[in-house]
């Protein structure tokens, strides 16, 4: 069994990130995600609903649920929580409407 400070794959806890939200710069370390690096920061709500413009952060934390989709170096619709934050990212929020899954499209039928 490897130690866990000889992990290849593990990052050392001490490297810093640094990456920007909406042009506001947010520090972490090396292997947080970067819901991680934004809830570290004190923010809770990066996302306000379509309808109702209610504030949206983290929720499930593992994928799911899709409140905290974000823009990441450009490439939108990335999920915060599932994506390692890396030293340099510029991330933006998004408050457009969230896709909506073909169930609902067809009514709720699942025919």
């Amino acid at each position: 069994m490897l130690p866990a400070g000889d992990d290849p794959i593990r990052p050392a806890a001490s490297t810093p990130v640094a990456i920007t939200l909406d042009g506001e710069r947010l520090e972490g370390i090396a292997g947080q995600s970067i819901a991680g690096v934004i809830l570290a920061s004190g923010q809770l709500g990066f996302r306000r609903t379509s309808a109702a413009g209610r504030p949206r952060g983290i929720f499930c934390g593992i994928g799911v649920c899709f409140d905290c989709m974000v823009e990441v170096d450009g490439a939108r619709d990335v999920r915060a929580c599932q994506r390692r934050a890396v030293d340099g990212n510029a991330v933006t929020t998004q408050h457009d409407a969230l896709p909506v899954p073909p169930s609902s499209e067809r009514g709720g039928s699942d025919d």
